[in-house]
């Protein structure tokens, strides 16, 4: 019944809905479809890619990406209690690792734990988010398996001028954020910083501990460009979170609360900093572009358990160079670009015991990568769009690896687009999982192998009423060879290894658009997933996920409100008590409203209510969330 209503509520808002960006304008490029630096048209890509862009994030006001990527096709996100807990997103039922993590062009995942975690990643006043699904090693190399999501933060030109906010609310949350923009001659600089902070409320089911977070964030992007054809890039992020969490029980196996969170003393401590500089030159009636670029990303997590419990710090290091040399054909109906790529990166880890403990390990390691890649992609009289591109990785650890995708797309006159993408992708194991960090809990397995995928997937896109409103449908499937799983013992101690049984993931996505006017939108996404490992659903994937948002603006532009309902359909998650269990969450329905209000040229006052119904679930077996909150502001630009 409640699948059966989800879908009714997809269909009905497909028929009069779907994405904005669906509709949006046909020359819309995706930078991060390309390492040419350029961009791809979104209508002659062969793969599915959405787009969010700043007009969306503050009509629908989220404070966090994560939650702005619920409404995208084909992505779920889970999280570990209220704000601060581990935030995981996983695209097309692959595993959370499994998504390549981009910030204005930085390789955001930590080089320790093989992924991102979504918890402290606010949303800036003026960003764009760009999601790729599908196999995309191709171009990015390891973890590309489910896609690409990239966030980027406007430049100057794009966003110029002083702007900040403050807004309060439930728990005594408290969020602020500045940004200043500006294009000073050949100079286009864009900085911003934001903080947040939460009381919190209680984590575990059965607790009453407020689970606190504190995060804060800077960022500097900067465009020194001297001459038509040369261009300075520099751009650096700094964040920090100091969040509460829960331990698990595991004193007595008589306790009712045995493997569950129970209230603790625990907390984590984490500081990402990321640089890149890149230099990009053309030549030849800027035919032949070429850049050279290093970037660099150091996190450090700390984990605190109760008092008298051992802390451990992790610290993962990532420095890339890279080079790229694209060139471009033809300027008439039939253009022609060829892209070649060079990457260089070492990958560090240090574990680093901060109590003395006769388990905890002290290790430094570090993994070595060479990635060459080349790309040929062929547009024709804006309608054709054909591309291929293919990778060669030689590591240091790994045996090399070689990965494809081949993509092709064609708009029919009367507004019918056919596509379909093919290609493969690799994850390598983490530094976790090759050398472990506490023999006593977590034993590393240094025999891992990458896990391998490929897939498929076709679709179809329908323009409507004069391009104001488009629906598309896109059918999808991959297999994951060598699945990494962990093994735990009787005594909990636990190791990963490489399943023998494949990985299967298959379903369907349904998108669109409707303009209802010129003062009301409406966006919609559907999707029906089926991921297996052996034939047994995968944990933390829903079979089904869909979303409606829709939005009125009054023609003064004085006044706005949204409504957002987001429903996520059952899904599983393993319960590791006396015995390992797979237990069932129950499907949940989440509506959010949001309105705001111009009382001047440049100040704004907003407001909304998450969770208005107060809907009870968990995306996390045994994690509470927090219920209805309500928050209030003001954005002012100067």
């Amino acid at each position: 019944m409640r699948f059966a209503g989800a879908s009714c509520l997809a269909l009905a808002a497909l028929g009069a809905a779907t994405s904005a960006r669906a509709a949006g304008p046909d020359d819309e490029l995706v930078v991060t479809a390309s390492r040419s630096g350029e961009g791809v048209r979104a209508d002659l890509l062969g793969g599915s890619v959405s787009i969010v862009e700043a007009g969306d994030l503050q009509a629908r006001q989220a404070r966090l990406v994560s939650d702005l990527l619920r409404d995208i096709p084909g992505v779920a996100v889970s999280r570990a209690g209220p704000e601060g807990g581990l935030t995981q997103v996983r695209i097309r039922g692959a595993e959370s690792n499994h998504t390549v993590v981009l910030i204005d062009g930085m390789l955001a995942s930590d080089p320790a734990q093989g992924e991102f975690d979504f918890a402290g990643l606010a949303t800036d006043e003026a960003g764009r988010i760009e999601v790729l699904r599908g196999q995309q090693s191709a171009l990015y190399g390891s973890n590309a398996i489910g896609g690409v999501i990239q966030y980027i933060t406007l430049s100057g030109r794009e966003a110029p001028g002083l702007r900040g906010m403050i807004e309060g609310g439930s728990f005594n949350g408290l969020r602020t954020s500045a940004r200043y923009g500006v294009v000073a001659g050949p100079l286009d600089l864009a900085v911003a910083a934001g903080y947040s902070t939460t009381d919190g409320s209680p984590g575990a089911r059965l607790g009453v501990r407020d689970l606190d977070a504190k995060t804060a964030t800077a960022s500097a992007k900067a465009v020194f460009a001297p001459a038509d054809n040369f261009r300075l890039v520099v751009a650096a992020r700094y964040a920090e979170t100091h969040a509460d969490t829960n331990p698990s029980d595991y004193a007595s196996p008589s306790s009712p609360s045995f493997g569950r969170p129970v209230d603790g003393a625990d907390f984590y401590a984490s500081r990402q900093r990321m640089g890149l500089v890149r230099a990009e030159g053309e030549l030849f009636d800027r035919r032949w572009a070429q850049s050279l670029a290093f970037q660099t990303n150091h996190s450090q997590r700390r984990s605190f358990s109760d008092v008298g419990r051992p802390s451990v710090f992790s610290n993962g290091t990532r420095d890339r160079l890279s080079y790229v040399s694209a060139l471009r054909l033809g300027d008439g109906p039939l253009r022609q670009s060829l892209t070649a790529a060079v990457d260089v990166e070492r990958l560090g880890f240090r574990n680093l015991p901060l109590t003395a403990t006769p388990t905890a390990q002290n290790l430094l390691r570090h993994i070595r990568n060479t990635g060459v890649m080349g790309a040929y992609d062929l547009s024709w009289n804006d309608r054709l769009g054909l591309g291929a591109s293919a990778r060669h990785d030689a590591n240091s650890r790994f045996r090399n690896a070689t990965t494809y995708r081949i993509q092709g797309s064609y708009r029919f006159r009367m507004g019918t687009r056919l596509r379909a993408a093919a290609g493969s992708g690799v994850t390598n194991p983490t530094f976790i999982e090759l050398f472990g960090y506490d023999p006593a809990y977590f034993i590393g397995n240094p025999a891992l192998r990458p896990e391998k995928s490929e897939g498929w997937e076709i679709g179809a896109d329908q323009g409507l009423l004069q391009g104001r409103a488009s629906l598309g449908i896109t059918y999808f499937r991959s297999r994951l060879r060598g699945e990494i799983f962990t093994a735990f013992t009787p005594s909990f101690v636990s190791t990963p290894a490489n399943r023998t049984t494949l990985s299967k993931q298959h379903g369907i996505e349904l998108t669109g658009s409707f303009r209802l006017g010129p003062q009301w939108r409406a966006d919609a996404a559907f999707t029906r997933l089926r991921a297996t490992e052996n034939g047994v659903q995968e944990i933390r994937r829903p079979d089904t996920t869909a979303s409606v948002n829709l939005v009125w603006r009054a023609a003064s532009d004085r006044f706005g409100a949204a409504l957002t309902v987001r429903y996520n359909g059952p899904m599983t998650d393993t319960y590791f008590g006396v015995v390992t269990e797979t237990k069932r969450l129950s499907a949940f329905t989440l509506v959010n409203l949001a309105a705001d209000w111009r009382i001047g040229p440049r100040l704004q006052l907003f407001g909304r209510i998450e969770n208005a119904t107060g809907a009870r679930y968990e995306e996390v077996y045994g994690y509470r969330t927090a219920g209805r909150t309500a928050y209030a502001g003001v954005r002012a630009a100067l």
